[in-house]
């Protein structure tokens, strides 16, 4: 019997033989529609200083609600956010990907991942987030500079991974969730359970999944492309007058396969081929908060450990990398008077790596991040303003390695800063206008790379004199949100002084290996996103967005002048509707149809391929099952690429895995059509 059969039989086993008196009437995590932009406005984050309405930020900012996220085809957490505008993927194969944010990305973004930055060697690009998507309850990606509150890394933006509130007291939940995916046969589960009873919280999660490798109409299967991921976490803390305190723990195990052009692997299988990357990632977070008179403090203190091997036999890997990072966070939140906020913090981390395999790309260092900072928010009449300032300082430490590194000791100093505001001049219209300076050091590939990276099909060299990146960022906004229709436009032009990038040398290693080199000169970007959603009748949702990012050199000519990475202008359009109840045995039906169009991409940096445009369909349906009344189950079906269509996104790293002889054509292509079906049912759901 394979997994699907299994994972099938399980949900089928679970939704016929929970006993009924385990079934509440109501749902703990229930959540409004979100993706209603009628709405959306009013939705809270947390990214910023503290709890903000999204149309009080003069920071461009999206919020992603899980049953969003949850309710799409994705194989990872990325590919699901990289729908939205703004936001795209870098992808090597299904199973890694990278999130890029207005046409930067890497170490340009920062990901926390509850409260905590995501540590894992993120310069790589086939190194994707080691974090389980099921876990993740919303997302909110703040897009532009947020060096405030962030330090370091967050010139382009901040992705915010958080799990899902906290059950009401007297709660308690368990629910088995699978999937299945026909383009590359994805089949996994996840298995989750938590409570509040007394003031303790506590919660936990399970998940399995993988794929054999995915299939599209040029290249067939494409071979190696499979992966596997296991991830479990854990929470416990209680809730206090005086506060509350959490631990949380979590683990997660991936072990992707890496394509090569000419290499042969089965089809069906879900056992990993060669060479793979075998990647392990613990992390421990202590999360505490206290109140102060009227105000309060908040602290994190996290340790995290990332595993990364690459083996191209099965018997030892030949790249090890052992990453160990522990972070600190001490935030206090001023009382508040009258309508002024202020916040006051500081932050740092303290990392090293180490080489464990024989081979090596980057050499073992140590480094100390520590940065302080305020920021302030008040109301004056029809206007929000808000500000702050912050300073950072970075040290970095690299030891000599033979004859291949040297060693390097560079420190880093910066102030960052933001200002801007909202104005709402009259009901339901929103302009918006912020001016933000960023900071971001260099990394320790673009100081010290030197080795063939797997995956990437280059040979990269570093540059241990760069120069710190600074950019000078201005953001415009205009949002109006009526009874049935909402428009948002959101420009922006920002310039990057001493920008790092990756170049071609011209000349290739002793194994025959294009040789990249870390450059460095100033940049310029602009672009932005605009959304435009009409609501005929309450049901309907007729929605549209249109993204687009121009990335130039300075003081180049040709085609020379553009940056690497910069994604294709997307076009998207949907059309979905609620049915709301269908009789007696369906409620929360609803039905949507996509369309993704992408812009030829002409603007290919030196050493990439231009991009023709394409345009690609998708449908999904979902509905919550009822039995005598009580929720039983949820239902997600969905087709993407429905005609499926041939096509290599602008940022797919497979397309430079060389000439395939089989094809005719350069590198590999994107999935095919890809049917799938999403269950989640709740075994236990019990409220006082």
């Amino acid at each position: 019997m394979n997994k699907t059969a299994i994972i099938a039989g399980l949900s089928i086993a679970a939704l016929c033989y929970v006993p009924s008196s385990l079934w509440a009437q109501t749902d703990p995590h229930a959540e409004g529609h979100l993706g209603d932009t009628l709405s959306i406005n009013e939705a809270v984050v947390t990214g910023l200083t503290g709890p903000t309405r999204l149309r009080e930020s003069p920071i461009p900012f999206s919020y992603i609600s899980g049953k969003s996220l949850h309710s799409q085809a994705a194989t990872n957490i990325v590919s699901a956010i990289a729908r939205y505008p703004g936001v795209s993927q870098v992808s090597t194969g299904p199973g890694i990907s990278k999130p890029i944010v207005r046409g930067l990305g890497y170490n340009r973004v920062v990901v926390l991942n509850d409260g905590i930055r995501q540590e894992g060697q993120q310069w790589g690009d086939e190194h994707g987030l080691e974090l389980d998507g099921n876990g993740v309850g919303s997302v909110e990606i703040l897009k532009g500079p947020a060096s405030i509150m962030y330090g370091s890394d967050a010139l382009a933006g901040v992705v915010l991974m958080k799990s899902a509130p906290e059950l009401a007291p007297g709660a308690i939940l368990s629910e088995l969730s699978s999937e299945y995916q026909s383009a590359s046969g994805l089949a996994g589960y996840s298995l989750s359970f938590e409570g509040n009873k007394g003031g303790f919280v506590w919660s936990g999660r399970v998940s399995d999944r993988g794929s054999h490798s995915y299939s599209n109409p040029v290249d067939g299967f494409v071979p190696n492309s499979q992966f596997r991921e296991r991830a479990a976490s854990l929470m416990g803390g209680f809730h206090r007058r005086w506060g509350s305190s959490h631990i949380r723990l979590t683990y997660f195990h991936q072990t992707p396969s890496l394509p090569e052009m000419g290499e042969e692997g089965e089809r069906y299988s879900y056992a990993h081929g060669v060479p793979f990357q075998q990647i392990h990632h613990y992390r421990a977070i202590i999360d505490d908060h206290f109140y102060i008179g009227e105000g309060s403090l908040t602290f994190h203190l996290a340790y995290q450990q990332n595993r990364r091997q690459e083996f191209e036999e099965e018997e030892e890997a030949e790249l090890d990398m052992k990453l160990s990072t522990v972070n600190w966070d001490l935030r206090y939140n001023f009382p508040q008077r009258s309508s002024l906020k202020v916040v006051a913090g500081a932050s740092g981390m303290f990392q090293w790596s180490k080489n464990i395999g024989e081979e090596a790309l980057i050499p073992d260092y140590g480094l100390t991040d520590v940065g302080a900072y305020v920021t302030a928010s008040e109301d004056v009449g029809k206007w929000n303003f808000s500000g702050g300032l912050r300073f950072d300082h970075r040290g970095l430490e690299a030891k000599a390695m033979e004859d291949r590194f040297s060693s390097l000791r560079r420190g880093f100093d910066a102030v960052s800063g933001s200002i801007g505001g909202v104005w709402h001049p009259v009901e339901g219209l929103d302009i918006r206008l912020n001016f933000a300076r960023g900071f971001r050091a260099p990394s320790i590939n673009e100081l010290s790379s030197n080795g063939e990276h797997e995956g990437t099909y280059r040979y990269e060299v570093g540059s241990s004199s760069l120069k710190p990146e600074y950019s000078l960022q201005g953001d415009f906004g205009i949002d109006y949100t009526g009874k049935w229709v909402s428009v948002s436009v959101s420009p922006f032009i920002s310039r990057i002084d001493n920008y790092v990038y990756i170049a071609p040398s011209g000349s290739v290693s002793e194994e025959g290996v294009p040789v990249y080199n870390y450059v460095q000169g100033d940049a310029r970007l602009l672009g932005g996103e605009a959304t435009l959603d009409i609501h005929p009748v309450r049901r309907l949702h007729l929605g549209n967005s249109f993204s687009y990012v121009d990335s130039r050199k300075l003081g180049k000519e040709g085609d020379d002048r553009w940056l690497p990475f910069t994604p294709a202008p997307r076009w998207t359009s949907e059309v979905m509707y609620e049915f709301g109840s269908v009789g007696r045995a369906l409620a929360n039906a609803e039905a949507t149809v996509r369309m993704e169009c992408f812009l030829a991409q002409n603007r290919a940096a030196e050493g990439e391929f231009k991009t023709p445009s394409y345009t690609l369909f998708g449908v999904s349906v979902g509905t919550d099952l009822l039995i005598r009344g009580k929720k039983r189950a949820s239902i997600s079906l969905f087709a993407d690429n429905m005609f499926n269509r041939a096509y290599q996104s602008h940022l797919n790293r497979l397309r430079y895995a060389g000439f395939n002889e089989a094809t005719g054509r350069e590198g590999f292509f994107d999935p095919g059509r890809n049917v799938g079906v999403k269950v989640v049912i709740p075994l236990v759901n019990i409220s006082e």
